[in-house]
């Protein structure tokens, strides 16, 4: 019983720091926030509960006045024929040029954030969490070219991700 407490203990510990990510994943550096700040359509991502069944999702960050970044996440059930709206706020785990942050939604409850590759004019941005169940491509339009899509399915099968489990988010206005 003491071992199960201590290793729950020690996952929710690191989900909280927003210190960890997968092997083979390396945040980009000399990253610029303001470059990054606006909104970015969720391309790609695999399934966790919190998306499940969401379309037309995207993000949209802005400066905070505490110097971390509001997150404002929406996206369309189809289901219910609605949509949700969630707010967050983020801040670099090490330094601001580092792509590394930390986001809650949940009050004091933090997950990684792990840029690891973006293009030099912030059009598109791969992401980890803190580990492999957790990957999204995000774009600064709802559409990317087949090679786009190609280089990330590449990139990230070889970083170990399971790319069969991808969901390939529709952006189209019903």
């Amino acid at each position: 019983m003491k071992n199960i407490i201590m290793t729950s203990l020690a996952l929710i510990l690191s989900a909280c720091s927003g210190k960890q990510y997968p092997k083979n994943i390396e945040p980009v550096k000399d990253f610029d926030v303001n470059k990054y700040l606006g909104t970015w359509y969720e391309i790609a991502r695999l399934d966790h509960r919190f998306e499940r069944g969401l379309q037309q999702v995207s993000a949209t960050y802005s400066m905070r006045d505490d110097g971390g970044i509001k997150v404002l996440n929406k996206g369309f059930d189809s289901k219910k024929q609605q949509w949700n709206e969630s707010i967050g706020k983020a801040y670099f785990v090490q330094q601001a040029d580092i792509g590394h942050l930390k986001v809650s939604f949940f009050g004091p409850f933090y997950g990684t954030y792990a840029v690891f590759d973006l293009d030099d004019q912030y059009q598109y941005a791969f992401i980890a969490g803190n580990n492999y169940d957790y990957l999204w491509l995000l774009s600064r339009t709802p559409e990317i070219s087949s090679q786009l899509r190609s280089e990330f399915i590449e990139l990230v099968a070889s970083k170990g991700y399971q790319v069969n489990d991808l969901i390939w988010v529709d952006q189209s206005a019903k």
